[in-house]
C-alpha cells in the first residue's frame, strides 16, 4: 500500500494511509484527508489506486491553484512513483509506496528521504 505525509505546513509530520481506495484530499470537513491552508480547494486532489497496473494516480479536481508534482503542474490523471512531491496550496506532501505502524516511522522515514527525489515525468 501506500501514505501520504505532511512536509510543510501547520500539519506538518501527519501521515495517511492510502489503502486501494479514493482518497480526495482538500479543506472540507468532509473529505477523507482534510487539510487546512486557505490555498486549498474544499475538494482539491484525488489519489487512487489502479488495481491491474499496481499503480496509485493523482488527479486535480478542478481546483483554482493547481496541482503539482516534482514542480511541475498536472493536467490530467499523473501516475505516481514512490519519493514524489506533491505540492497543493502552499503545503507539500510526500508520497511514499510503504506503510507505517505510528506517525514516528512514518517521520523517521521523511527525514531519511531528505531531498531525494524521483520524479514523475509529466506529459
Amino acid at each position: 500500500m501506500a501514505t501520504v505525509i505532511i512536509t510543510t505546513g501547520e500539519q506538518k509530520g501527519d501521515y495517511y494511509p492510502l489503502g486501494h481506495r479514493t482518497n480526495v484530499i482538500g479543506r472540507a470537513e468532509n473529505v477523507p484527508i482534510q487539510i487546512l491552508d486557505d490555498l486549498i480547494s474544499r475538494k482539491h486532489l484525488q489519489i487512487h489506486y489502479v488495481k491491474e497496473q499496481r499503480k496509485y494516480y493523482a488527479l486535480d479536481m478542478k481546483s483554482r491553484h493547481g496541482v503539482f508534482i516534482n514542480g511541475g503542474r498536472i493536467t490530467d490523471e499523473t501516475a505516481l512513483v514512490d519519493g514524489d512531491e506533491i505540492l497543493i496550496g502552499q503545503t507539500a506532501l510526500l508520497f511514499t509506496e510503504k506503510d507505517f505502524d505510528d506517525r514516528e516511522s512514518a517521520l523517521s522515514h521523511f527525514k531519511k528521504a531528505g531531498e531525494r527525489a524521483r520524479p514523475t515525468h509529466i506529459q
